[in-house]
């Protein structure tokens, strides 16, 4: 697992300071214009500078196509993708971009011509990011300056919600970790945040969390160590704001407050700072990608998991699940309430649209399709579409009804009339996921609450708590992960259960650098307690139709 770098050296005699650049999204990473800007005004003032390449961007793509390229155009998409199996697993991009950051960290601290105690580090937009979590966790970081990044989480949540994968860590709204908390971390040490007013990252928010780092180094008593500068601008790092990044590490790296003019450098196009010869070092012999990575994680917990929980029974792990979804007990969940909303017609039958309330207060828009005569048994149909999912002339469910069930289809969480975004095949709604993530909560754990209470419903409607109707539960694609959960809670529920092309297992998504829609579908450390076919164990003959 290799990491590609420039480094640049003044031509003072050393040993001099160093600053770390962290690149932001950008394909060509450590040999984009600003990153080689970054540097080139870091040794114009007397020290040195190290631009490295993250995971999925310059020459670290972790997913090539046929001709050697980057198989995605945008690199948030690799980020994205390394986020499924890291999530599965218990990790996070942020885990492995982390990592990398602080080996930079390690190598110029190896060198000769660099003083280990005078080290700095900065970067632009997701190499913001990266030196918020750098400055906050390394103490080898005497100075700082995180770019076009920090704000707060609340003014983030207003306006253009989560961003990269790596930006997000499982929980930390949850318990309390903001923006701010990464400068408090680190005080009193030397930090400036480097903004712009019409950043997408909302400038109000970088002054509020100024205001909190100002008002702490001042209680510590070093109130001239942390500072702000913005510039007008869109999302970057405008001339000001580098002249003025420049300066702050000549302050308290080089000890010098000499004024730092805007300048113009020249930069150098990128084949000339390409460290491999065929710009991506997965065509290496033995590298590893994050994927590989993961998958052997998958692997070592799949061999715990047996061995720790070799005589779990059903009811532990059922109560496992419930405590890692944060689910409640069946007997603290009250039968849902059923608003008729109207009648649609189609030859031979009918569909009644409904919302379920939930006694959380939550509406479950639903279907039910009626044949003239319905069986007593009935069908609960689940579709990653939504209720309508299945629900064409001619398909599946319209053939159940002709056999002469009775099916309720609904919209789970975030499908259908409850969608809260745009959803993509290969990311899903992934603003949505990670809300939940930093909330520390699952879309999953989301949609089992909806399919139990749904089958509550089914079961119980128009008939007494003592003879509820048989439920045959049906799910198509990832849909079908939520209903194995609900099944495996309460498989008194259900008297059969079919998914329809769901996967078999996480552990075989984890080393798929291609895990199309899977985002919304995973729970963060979840294989650590169980997988799929441990599900499977406790529900008594589940179909699986390809």
């Amino acid at each position: 697992h290799r990491i590609t770098a420039n480094l640049y050296l003044p031509a003072a005699a050393g040993p001099v300071p160093a600053v770390v650049v962290s690149s932001g999204h950008s394909r060509t990473a450590k040999t984009a214009d600003y990153n080689q800007r970054f540097a080139l005004q870091m040794v114009r003032l007397g020290m040195a500078a190290l631009c490295f390449d993250p995971i999925g961007q310059g020459e670290r793509s972790q997913v090539l196509n046929d001709q050697h390229g980057p198989e995605h155009e945008g690199t948030t998409t690799e980020h994205f993708l390394v986020g499924v199996g890291s999530i599965l697993v218990g990790r996070n991009t942020a885990t492995y971009r982390l990592h990398d950051a602080m080996r930079a960290v390690d190598y110029v601290c190896s060198r000769s011509e660099i003083d280990p105690q005078r080290i700095g580090f900065t970067g632009c937009s997701g190499g913001g990011t990266m030196t918020s979590y750098v400055m906050a966790l390394d103490e080898r970081i005497a100075c700082a300056a995180p770019a076009c990044y920090i704000s707060t989480f609340r003014r983030l949540i207003e306006t253009i919600g989560p961003q990269d994968a790596e930006q997000n860590i499982f929980g930390q709204v949850a318990f309390g970790l903001d923006h701010p908390d990464y400068l408090l971390l680190r005080a009193p040490k030397p930090t400036l945040i480097s903004s712009t007013t019409q950043d997408f990252f909302d400038i109000d928010g970088s002054w509020q969390a100024f205001r909190q780092a100002k008002r702490t180094w001042g209680i510590l008593g070093y109130p001239e160590r942390v500072d702000l500068v913005e510039m007008a601008g869109t999302h970057g790092v405008q001339p000001q704001n580098l002249a003025t990044i420049g300066h702050w590490f000549q302050r308290w790296l080089l000890q010098s407050d000499k004024a730092v003019a805007i300048e113009t450098f020249a930069v150098r196009k990128e084949q000339e700072l390409l460290c491999t010869e065929q710009g991506q070092v997965l065509l290496l012999p033995g590298e590893k990608s994050v994927f590989d990575l993961n998958a052997a994680v998958a692997a070592e917990l799949a061999q715990q998991r047996q061995q720790k929980f070799a005589a779990r029974t059903a009811a532990q792990l059922q109560q496992t699940i419930r405590d890692v979804l944060k689910l409640r007990p069946s007997d603290q969940r009250q039968p849902p309430v059923m608003e008729d909303r109207g009648r649609v017609i189609r030859t031979g039958y009918h569909i009644d649209r409904l919302v379920l309330k939930t006694d959380q207060g939550h509406l479950i828009p639903g279907l039910t399709w009626h044949p003239p005569v319905p069986s007593d048994e009935a069908y609960l149909y689940l579709h990653d579409a939504g209720k309508t999912g299945a629900g064409q002339p001619g398909g599946a469910i319209e053939k159940l009804v002709q056999a002469g069930f009775a099916v309720v289809s609904v919209d789970l969480r975030n499908q259908g009339e409850l969608q809260s975004g745009s959803a993509s095949p290969l990311l899903t709604d992934w603003k949505t996921f990670y809300l939940a993530y930093l909330l520390g909560d699952s879309l999953v754990a989301k949609r089992v609450e909806d399919v139990l209470n749904s089958a509550d419903f089914v079961a119980y409607y128009q008939k007494p708590r003592q003879q509820p109707r048989r439920v045959h539960l049906v799910a198509e694609g990832q849909s079908g992960i939520v209903a194995l959960h609900a099944a495996a809670l309460h498989p008194e529920l259900f008297a059969s259960v079919t998914l329809k092309q769901t996967p078999a297992s996480w552990t075989s998504i984890v080393g798929s650098s291609s895990p199309a829609g899977q985002l919304d579908s995973t729970v963060h450390g979840v294989l650590r307690y169980w997988d799929l076919p441990d599900l499977e164990s406790l529900v008594s003959g589940v179909k699986r139709v390809e």
